[in-house]
């Protein structure tokens, strides 16, 4: 058996695997490390999940240009700024606490176990909190910084337009100069989250947009800051046009913002807004992958109670051999990702930018879509109970489902793992990984020679090819990395031990299996009209 909660886990993740407080300078001690996590848990299981059917059942309503977000919402972010937990590894010089990102990592898991949707205002904050620390100038990070720290403001993305999704190169909106550093933006955004809310009291827009004089394509594209409240009081010329109608993550606020003259300053370079905003998207994809690991949290927290509870055939069905397997694959995936997410999450503490660039589309990827099939094994669990709402299962599969989806879709973070993150260095990058593996324990070795080989093949091939192959790929990559981790758990506390046979055994195979589609590039191609 595991360690008795998730909070557990990640305590152990970030002293026995990790030395958290050796990289964060001596600053923390290994108890203070347990102390935070199990402090965050707290919160999270007292103030945050107590609303979290409820919030699903009213969702966020619209009524006329404001949002008015479901009530237990306003005393749980309430409560969230009092702690300060929006600062908890914001830079200390504009009011945070400056401890290690892989903290925040275990607070954004814990958080979105308790309800995801609440959990997505303080993440998008969280990403335009790194972003303006990156590309702000002191001056924009003396005003806009201290307010969205404190959680006083939140912070939004504003990328996506109707006819520009994943193609950001076909953006419109434009930005018209005012003199003084001010700009007028003109145009309207889609799938905004939390863009419009009644919780902060203030809330800062990241639009890109074009300036009049851009080059065509996505070199044309500027970022830009824009307050809904402007410093003296008045509104902003810009509002949330509509709520979108969604599968899951009803609480959650996704607007159509449009933006109508609306004053901002520029932020960074002209038409450099690219790069600046995938800082922020680059932390909001590792956040996004650490939802697929909370959506399976969630999903055995409900499973497990009730396959204890729930008895046929004169014992509990959790006995049964089946149910026994379904369980414990939750377990085991669930297990494999967090711990996946938090070694990506402390090479950020330990800046290596090489193994988080390579980390980040996998973690992204692979844990929401294992994060999807958790969800789903926990309704299964669950039989007729799970396909009816008061059980809450349906709820976690219904929210999970985005996850694969926004931040870069699955298929995009496997382009970038084939394209950019294993072909800029051949390959040595994932290989390293790949030795580290096969040190961890000889069941991995079969696997992990697989993947090797099926690199060689993604590196030979042509682009369309390994685009063909991409997602195989990234895929092939979670099943051998997550045994990586779980093993090296097992090595380390005999109570993974169990888990880890039954990872390697049961759901390792599944890496070998998809790195035999590899080289069967050309039968995709062939369906290509």
């Amino acid at each position: 058996m595991t360690p008795t909660s998730p909070a557990d886990d990640i305590a152990f993740a970030l002293t026995r695997l990790h030395d958290l407080p050796a990289i964060s300078g001596g600053a923390l001690a290994a108890d203070d490390v347990r102390a935070i996590v199990g402090e965050i848990a707290r919160f999270c299981r007292e103030v945050v999940e107590p609303g979290r059917l409820e919030a699903d059942r009213l969702g966020s309503r619209l009524e006329g240009d404001a949002v008015t977000t479901p009530p237990s919402y306003k005393a749980a972010y309430a409560a969230w700024r009092d702690g300060g937990w929006q600062g908890l590894c914001a830079s200390e010089a504009h009011g945070g606490q400056g401890l290690p990102f892989a903290l925040w990592a275990a607070l954004k898991e814990l958080l979105a176990t308790a309800d995801m949707a609440f959990s997505l205002c303080p993440t998008l904050t969280a990403g335009a909190v790194e972003c303006l620390e990156r590309y702000a100038t002191p001056e924009q990070a003396e005003e806009f910084l201290p307010p969205l720290i404190s959680g006083a403001w939140n912070g939004t993305m504003n990328l996506t337009e109707p006819q520009a999704g994943s193609d950001l190169s076909t953006i419109r909106t434009r930005a018209e100069p005012l003199g003084g550093g001010r700009y007028a933006l003109h145009g309207q955004k889609i799938y905004i989250t939390w863009g419009e809310n009644d919780l902060a009291e203030n809330t800062l827009h990241l639009v890109l947009a074009r300036l009049p004089d851009a080059p065509p394509g996505s070199k044309g594209i500027s970022l830009f800051a824009a307050r809904k409240i402007l410093a003296d009081g008045r509104r902003n010329a810009l509002r949330c046009g509509g709520l979108e109608r969604k599968m899951g993550i009803h609480a959650s606020p996704t607007c159509v913002m449009l933006y109508e003259g609306a004053e901002a300053v520029l932020i960074g370079e002209p038409h450099r807004g690219l790069p600046a905003m995938f800082a922020m998207m680059n932390n909001a994809r590792l956040q996004v992958g650490i939802e697929g690991v909370a959506a399976g949290a969630r999903a055995l927290q409900l499973a497990e109670a009730y396959a204890q509870m729930r008895e046929q055939g004169g014992r509990p069905i959790a006995r049964h051999p089946d149910v026994a397997r379904m369980l414990a694959e939750m377990r085991a995936v669930t297990l494999a990702g967090r711990l996946l997410a938090l070694e990506t999450c402390v090479a950020v503490d330990r800046g290596d930018e090489a193994r988080v660039a390579l980390l980040t589309p996998i973690v992204k990827a692979w844990c929401t879509d294992r994060g999807v099939e958790v969800a789903s094994l926990g309704v299964q669990v669950h039989g007729g109970m799970g396909f009816v709402e008061d059980a809450g299962a349906a709820q976690v599969l219904r929210d999970s489902r985005i996850a694969p989806i926004y931040e870069g879709t699955n298929g995009i973070q496997a382009l970038d793992l084939v394209t950019r993150k294993v072909a800029r260095d051949q390959g040595a990058g994932l290989r390293a990984l790949l030795a580290e593996a096969r040190a961890a324990d000889p069941a991995l070795v079969p696997a992990a020679d697989a993947l090797e080989r099926a690199t060689s093949w993604i590196l030979a091939a042509s682009a369309e090819e390994a685009a063909a192959s991409a997602t195989a790929y990234l895929d092939a990559c979670g099943w051998v990395l997550g045994g990586w981790q779980i093993a090296r758990a097992a090595a380390l506390n005999p109570s993974y031990q169990a888990l880890s046979k039954f990872y390697l055994a049961r759901l390792l195979p599944r890496a070998q299996a998809r790195c035999a589609e590899i080289p069967h590039a050309a039968e995709v191609l062939g369906m290509v009209a």
